[in-house]
């Protein structure tokens, strides 16, 4: 085996709640997230040298050490060294459909398709557990994007609790092209505002984590009640990132009027979603921001919410 091509989809969240600080530095979060058909191609060839490269067409994508895909393929090296001598160098070429900078985990799907991919390529065996556990010293949404589907995510986001996914709902998607929002100062900012709002105790951390369990979201999400869940999407995010970034707040403002079934920014942002009920809406919804906001600058997509995360596509282990 030379060779191995995978799909990355993107994700969005659904409900994101912080609720306090952790002992790493991180926060302590509560989250729902779900896969998007939206989705990167990633293709992993044995380069029979000892060297890690990097190639993306986009010109925001690093091609460095700092790309996730990069850092992905160096554990594997770091993890199985080995099968790293045996196996040489890897070229990782990514096909980049998902908007960079977006609130859409677009870097650690790629991340999470270099590390399913190696797995293939070397013959590893790693089950999706093995995997995860991987991918958590990567980065929070990399062991999601990996499964991928509709879960629960606590902890600072890479403890996971699969539910029924979704898979009948549309979307339109919504970011200019020349606003990014750094996570890190997103959280910072958050931290810095509403720090007095943070659960302290082990005991109310673990309690509110679990509470959603049975919340109302989670009830809509399995009986798959689209109108229900638009009206509760949550994040907390928005609340230092609108007031930061009026193009991005009036954004959200103009997807919500145009119509269906609940508006929100997904993550930092600064994409902006919209749930449909059918791609009919979803096409309608997209127009309709088209002809408020004519800006070039504006980008939009219609995609669809997805049960899987990385996919091999058919035919292209060689």
């Amino acid at each position: 085996m030379r060779s191995v091509s995978l799909l990355a989809p993107g994700k969005i969240n659904l409900y994101l709640e912080i609720i306090g600080d952790r002992r790493d530095g991180y926060h302590s979060l509560v989250m729902i997230l779900q896969s998007i058909t939206l989705a990167d191609e990633i293709q992993i060839y044995a380069n029979g040298t000892n060297q890690i490269r990097v190639t993306c067409h986009h010109p925001q994508v690093p091609q460095t050490q700092d790309n996730l895909a990069y850092r992905a393929a160096a554990l594997m090296q770091k993890q199985f060294p080995d099968l790293a001598d045996n196996y040489g160098g890897l070229d990782i070429t990514i096909d980049k459909h998902i908007p960079v900078a977006a609130g859409l985990a677009g870097g650690s799907a790629n991340a999470a398709g270099v590390l399913v991919g190696i797995n293939l390529l070397w013959s590893i065996g790693l089950v999706q557990a093995e995997l995860q556990e991987l991918a958590a010293m990567l980065g929070s949404d990399i062991p999601f994007c990996i499964g991928g589907g509709t879960a629960i995510a606590t902890g600072r986001g890479e403890q996971l609790d699969t539910i029924p996914p979704l898979d009948n709902c549309w979307l339109v998607l919504a970011k200019y092209q020349s606003i990014a929002v750094s996570t890190p100062w997103a959280y910072k900012t958050y931290r810095q505002l509403y720090h007095h709002e943070y659960l302290n105790d082990t005991a109310s951390l673990e309690a509110r984590a679990a509470h959603i369990h049975s919340g109302p979201l989670v009830s809509a999400i399995q009986e798959k009640n689209v109108t229900k869940i638009g009206k509760l999407l949550h994040n907390d995010l928005e609340k230092v990132v609108l007031p930061e970034y009026p193009l991005v707040n009036e954004l959200r403002e103009i997807c919500q009027n145009a119509g269906g079934l609940g508006t929100m920014m997904s993550g930092s942002g600064p994409t902006v979603f919209t749930l449909c009920e059918s791609q009919i809406e979803a096409e309608t919804i997209k127009q309709k921001i088209r002809a408020t906001i004519p800006n070039p600058d504006l980008e939009l997509w219609v995609t669809q919410l997805c049960s899987h995360g990385i996919q091999l596509i058919p035919h292209s282990l060689t």
